[in-house]
């Protein structure tokens, strides 16, 4: 406590030094990486911010990279091998919403994170405990608890995100932390079974006890996640008292009656996000593709969105594309890859610009539970439209399927027609350039 305001003596003192006002005793002022308020500092959060959500994604696709060693060595068709996936995601359809709340109204951002951290790491060893012991059944109760964590720690990072980087580098944070996200998945999907096979090699053979080992040793990732989200929940204090955050606050808090209150264009930013995902994730399944291109282009789509502001077009330009690509799949005898490709792009840049829109249209108090259901509808759409799909391939085929699609994406592509048009006629900031946002922020700090 007293180092922390001898910190914050020491940033006054260097900034009435500043402002012409010497005084002989004044101690120097921080240095940029332990200043709050320098860029650098923000950059060492922001990196900390990326790799909190890397053990969750990492070990969320475990089970994708390691399916075949895990039919076999746990003896089980894919039918029960599919319920890793569903135990993980028919619960978030509600806990992540509910997780988003507790974060705006019970526990807050901070404890908020290293709670649902420790709900990874905890239900990432149980499902390694359960390749051990040769127990399936404990193997789904560990990404139960995994996905208790999982969907609400991403909650949390959106709001940290918004916390410390609200402005003009937000559409570029939200770029970097996707793109940290899929080389989280990517690295999983090109490391588990590799080191499965070194596990075998020293263990002397294959089996549940190999099988667990090497969840666990992937599990380290989880553990790595849980110190970022512990010394970030310091800096973010640390950063509360010397630049004197708690100030700038309301002292409203969210209820749950609140979200029948959540405004019009905020619900077409939650259809916006049901209709585009559900026409996207299945063939992220398909294809690495998708990955690969979003990895390094989020993080440049984001940097574009700053510089120019103009996040409903730019929402709007991705849709379209993603439209076009589908198109190509359904009515073309085009290499499809071409349409892959399309769809990468249109995916990255569609994450950047749409999900820092709901900072713009929801107070502070609100946005955890904000983001929560609009992770948790986007969970509910997945697991609806997934049962939908396999139902029209088995007994229409791939063309309907890809209407089906279409027909989603066209939702998705009226409804941010209708955000532009809503945004508009409020006299809304959807929609503002750079420089309007900038002299926007200006005016609220004058």
């Amino acid at each position: 406590m007293e180092e922390e305001d001898e910190e914050a003596r020491a940033l006054l003192a260097g900034g009435a030094a500043r402002d012409g006002r010497d005084s002989p005793a004044a101690p120097r002022p921080l240095p940029a990486l332990c200043d709050p308020g320098r860029l650098a500092h923000r950059i060492v959060v922001l990196l900390l911010m990326c790799f909190l959500g890397f053990g969750g994604y990492f070990c969320y696709d475990n089970p994708a990279a390691l399916q075949t060693q895990i039919k076999r060595d746990m003896r089980v068709n894919t039918t029960k091998f599919m319920l890793l996936y569903a135990w993980y995601s028919w619960p978030n359809v509600v806990l992540c919403f509910f997780g988003g709340f507790l974060i705006d109204r019970v526990f807050g951002k901070r404890w908020g994170t290293i709670i649902f951290s420790c709900f990874v790491c905890i239900g990432q060893v149980v499902f390694a405990l359960g390749g051990i012991f040769n127990a399936f059944w404990l193997m789904e109760f560990g990404r139960f608890v995994f996905g208790i964590g999982g969907e609400s720690l991403a909650v949390a990072q959106n709001t940290y995100a918004v916390s410390w980087f609200k402005g003009k580098e937000l559409n570029l944070v939200f770029g970097l932390q996707l793109s940290m996200a899929r080389i989280g998945s990517t690295v999983n999907m090109n490391l588990m079974g590799w080191l499965y096979s070194k596990m075998e090699a020293s263990l002397g053979s294959a089996g549940p006890t190999t099988l667990g080992v090497t969840l666990m040793i992937g599990g380290i990732t989880c553990i790595l996640s849980l110190i970022c989200a512990l010394v970030l929940a310091y800096l973010d204090q640390r950063a509360e008292r010397i630049l004197h955050k708690e100030q700038g606050k309301t002292g409203e808090v969210i209820k749950l009656t609140d979200v029948k209150d959540f405004s019009l264009p905020l619900w077409l930013i939650f259809v916006i996000c049901v209709c585009y995902y559900v026409a996207v994730f299945p063939f992220i399944g398909l294809g690495n593709i998708v990955y690969v291109i979003s990895a390094p282009m989020s993080p440049v789509f984001g940097l574009l969105v700053d510089k120019t502001g103009k996040n409903v077009i730019w929402v709007l330009c991705a849709v379209v594309t993603t439209l076009v690509s589908h198109m190509m799949l359904a009515f073309t005898m085009w290499n499809p890859w071409i349409a892959m490709c399309l769809l990468g792009l249109s995916y990255s840049l569609l994450a950047c610009a749409l999900w820092p829109m709901v900072a713009f249209v929801v107070p502070e108090h609100q946005l955890g539970t904000a983001y929560g259901f609009m992770q948790s509808i986007q969970n509910l759409g997945l697991a609806i439209i997934s049962i939908v799909a396999g139902m029209i391939l088995d007994t229409r085929g791939y063309l309907f399927l890809e209407v089906f699609f279409i027909a989603c994406v066209s939702l998705s592509l009226l409804s941010v027609v209708l955000l532009y048009l809503v945004d508009r006629a409020q006299g809304g900031n959807l929609n503002y350039s750079a420089k309007q946002r900038e002299e926007m922020k200006l005016s609220h700090t004058e």
